[in-house]
């Protein structure tokens, strides 16, 4: 049920945006209990001119190799299997593709269960 959407500087490797994609989707298998192939990730690459961002908010320093991740999830997952995922997604980014852990921005947006349509006009958890 989670929508990832993954923002980043255009000319990274296939590979590293792989990588990416397959780092968040695992990490919220492991905290947030996300079914086997409950899996739909967009992935928008931008110019320097799309990509604006404080290079030290909150004295976290970034670079021009951040990473937005934004999943939009049910509404039901407690303080804690939150805290979880951010760490867990960080730990995963930083082993692979090799991301610093102060640029990966995660977001998180939570909606009810009646606003999901996963395809024929039905919103299958009603």
């Amino acid at each position: 049920m989670p929508l990832v959407r993954i923002s980043l500087r255009k000319g990274k490797p296939a590979a590293h945006i792989a990588a990416i994609r397959d780092g968040v989707y695992q990490a919220m298998r492991e905290t947030f209990n996300v079914p086997e192939n409950d899996r739909f990730v967009l992935v928008h690459e931008h110019d320097e001119t799309g990509f604006d961002y404080d290079p030290s908010y909150l004295g976290i320093e970034r670079t021009d190799d951040l990473v937005f991740v934004q999943i939009t999830a049910n509404n039901s997952r407690t303080v804690e299997q939150k805290q979880a995922l951010y760490r867990r997604l960080v730990d995963r980014l930083a082993e692979s593709p090799g991301l610093r852990r102060e640029d990966v921005f995660i977001n998180l947006v939570e909606v009810a269960k009646e606003n999901w349509s996963f395809g024929n006009g039905i919103a299958q958890y009603v």
